[in-house]
């Protein structure tokens, strides 16, 4: 439909190409037909996904983790997370996993905090964010890689908040997950008011993990 017509735009996508396929995403570069009719060409980067979790303990403190980030060249303080990688894996069962990998820890109660489009101008990456609570400790499989350097601590939860307000706390996700804890107890919103852990993730990437399945 053309603008003004009444009805909205079907952004049509008639030509993709895959200018780079790599372990954890690929580049690929679509030709879109715009409102006036006219095509623009799109880079689209293609991501595996990822979950991550704000686990809070009995003492009310968020578990937060010291990592080096190669692309910012520096150590960046975020919620425990990973890639969603391992194929058919259930989203929960992964955060499961990385919260036992990063920090050591099992959870009673899962909940959905909030889903996150990363930075939906170039890319299709999406996390999912959970609320863990009921923290009991269990021992932390040997790390690898940034891993073998990380640093897991807790903090207040308010304490997390400020360091988010004062830009000590910078990792995207984590940022949207302190703040939407915080926002949730505002309104009074316990872990029982939030989406249950089956709840449907209307933009969960799919085009990578089809990329791997047919390799």
């Amino acid at each position: 439909m053309t603008a003004g017509s009444g009805q909205p735009h079907e952004f049509e996508t008639t030509a993709s190409r895959t200018v780079y396929e790599g372990a954890i995403l690929a580049l690929r570069l679509d030709q879109v037909v715009m409102p006036d009719g006219r095509t623009a060409e799109r880079e689209v980067v293609e991501h595996d996904g990822a979950v991550a979790i704000v686990a809070v303990d009995e003492d009310d403190r968020i578990v937060l983790v010291y990592q080096y980030r190669h692309p910012v060249g520096r150590r960046l303080w975020e919620i425990p997370a990973g890639l969603l990688d391992i194929p058919g894996e259930d989203p929960l069962a992964a955060a499961q996993r990385e919260l036992v990998e990063e920090a050591g820890l099992t959870a009673a109660s899962w909940s959905v905090l909030i889903d996150v489009a990363v930075s939906p101008g170039f890319t299709d990456e999406s996390i999912r964010v959970y609320l863990a609570e009921g923290l009991t400790e269990v021992e932390r499989p040997t790390p690898e890689h940034e891993e073998a350097d990380l640093q897991v601590e807790r903090f207040p939860v308010a304490d997390a908040v400020e360091m988010v307000l004062a830009g000590e706390i910078v990792n995207a996700t984590a940022v949207a997950s302190i703040s939407a804890l915080a926002a949730a107890r505002s309104l009074g919103r316990g872990p029982g008011d939030l989406r249950p852990t089956d709840a449907a993730w209307t933009d969960r990437p799919e085009r990578f993990e089809a990329r791997r399945r047919a390799r």
